[in-house]
């Protein structure tokens, strides 16, 4: 199978600048696989499909503001990207521009925090950097960190009200560990107020964990995508919801994973252990066409870029033929895309 079987024209004027006013407010595309058809409807309209045969499953985990300005001794403005913690006080991030940094080189985030750039790694650029800091880092960032936006959202004058705004939309109500760098897109929709009407039509609510990294949103580069090796990402199921799945399975409820970092999370699971267990493992799961699918039956999800795993993984579970028909559709009715933009939801 073919990365360029995976491609599709978008006009630039679709792709999300900002969310939609209110959370649930932002439109949903219904896709019905066994009728294979295609409604246009609002994300509050959620509520209406789901009932008290259903397991929702979503992904608590929370983003950091791992985006850092800083500049170097001789005043050059770099930005500093944190990814993961390779435990103590060491991080993998991306640096830009690299080419001004060395081994050694000090980066002055601001008094209470510097990076200092100890070696490049392999994988597409990344740099291994200790952090120099005083007290908790996590405090830190928080006063001096900016919420990691894709590259496709611009933000050319940062003012503070829009990183404020920002710190609080690209996030999910329900966002508990912290630990990602991008969000798990699909759960922005959620209100309180629409968890509550769920809960009180007798739908089941679980959390899963996965730690969302940027290897996740990069466009498949090899052209045959057999040759793609997806990016580690750490998850975590607690006992209390490897019960409640097992319990829901066994008597027939049909499972809605909320994204595809919550499908990738279940589905790895089941992989490695044959069932859904309490469990600290990492995820390297590359879900394509076909693919034959353990724990989850339905998907709430975004659009997704061209040539990504994303569109190839709600590939596998609606079929490509008709997820494209949906773009299509979605395109000319003027849908919003990627991160800020709609949804769909594939049942």
């Amino acid at each position: 199978m073919l990365v360029s079987e995976f491609d599709y024209e978008l006009p630039e004027e679709l792709i999300a600048q900002m969310p939609a006013d209110k959370r649930d407010n932002s439109k949903m595309l219904v896709l019905n696989k066994e009728n294979h058809t295609i409604e246009h409807k609002h994300f509050y309209d959620i509520v209406d499909y789901l009932d008290e045969n259903t397991l929702l499953v979503l992904n608590n985990t929370k983003v950091l503001p791992a985006r850092l300005y800083g500049t170097k001794e001789t005043g050059a403005k770099i930005e500093v990207f944190l990814l993961e913690s390779k435990g103590d006080k060491f991080w993998s991030c991306l640096i830009k521009p690299s080419k001004r940094i060395k081994p050694d080189t000090i980066i002055k985030i601001s008094d209470e925090l510097s990076v200092k750039a100890i070696k490049r790694l392999e994988e597409d650029g990344e740099w291994l950097v200790e952090m120099l800091y005083k007290g908790d880092l996590f405090d830190i960032l928080h006063k001096v960190g900016n919420i990691p936006l894709p590259p496709y959202i611009e933000r050319k004058l940062q003012t503070e009200e829009v990183k404020n705004f920002d710190m609080e939309r690209y996030q999910t109500v329900y966002a508990k560990d912290e630990g990602s760098v991008a969000a798990p897109t699909a759960g922005l929709h959620f209100t309180q107020e629409i968890l509550d009407k769920l809960k009180a039509k007798g739908v089941e609510i679980a959390y899963v964990t996965l730690n969302v990294g940027l290897g996740t949103f990069r466009p498949v580069k090899c052209e045959n995508i057999l040759e793609h090796k997806m990016h580690s990402e750490t998850f975590e199921i607690t006992q209390e919801t490897a019960d409640i799945i097992n319990r829901a399975k066994k008597s027939g409820k049909k499972l809605v994973a909320v994204g595809t970092t919550t499908v990738r999370t279940l589905e790895t699971a089941f992989q490695q252990f044959g069932e859904i267990k309490a469990c600290h493992s990492a995820s390297e799961l590359f879900i394509y066409p076909p693919y034959e699918f353990k724990v989850i039956d339905k998907l709430i999800t975004n659009f997704h870029l061209p040539k990504s795993t994303l569109l190839m993984l709600v590939s596998a579970l609606a079929g490509k033929d008709f997820i494209f028909e949906a773009y299509k559709t979605a395109i000319e009715n003027k849908y919003r895309f990627f991160s800020y933009g709609d949804c769909m939801f594939i049942s």
